[in-house]
């Protein structure tokens, strides 16, 4: 049990490590692309958490859990997109 522990930190570490050095490198044109996939991820993600809040687990950990996955990724996937739509309408051409 211990060396999964270990094992699942290692690479949330890794996660968390490979996700600033990427980030950090891609030029601001290609935010908004690369957010609209980002928020497909998500959407993903929130399809993931609904599994696991859904699962029929009678753990009260288990249902805090789930219940705070399926909130994160909500907040994740709408704020995203009402972002991408506000970075689009930059990019419009204004009316006469």
């Amino acid at each position: 049990m211990s060396n999964e522990i270990v094992f699942l930190m290692f690479v949330f570490m890794l996660a968390i490590f490979l996700g600033v050095e990427l980030i950090s490198k891609v030029p601001a044109t290609l935010h908004t692309p690369l957010m609209s996939g980002s928020n497909a991820i998500s959407g993903i993600a929130l399809i993931g958490a609904l599994l696991v809040a859904g699962t029929g687990n009678n753990s009260i950990l288990g249902s805090i859990i789930g219940v705070t996955a399926v909130t994160l990724a909500t907040i994740n996937v709408v704020g995203g997109y009402l972002v991408t739509q506000r970075m689009l309408t930059m990019f419009k051409k204004k009316g006469k």
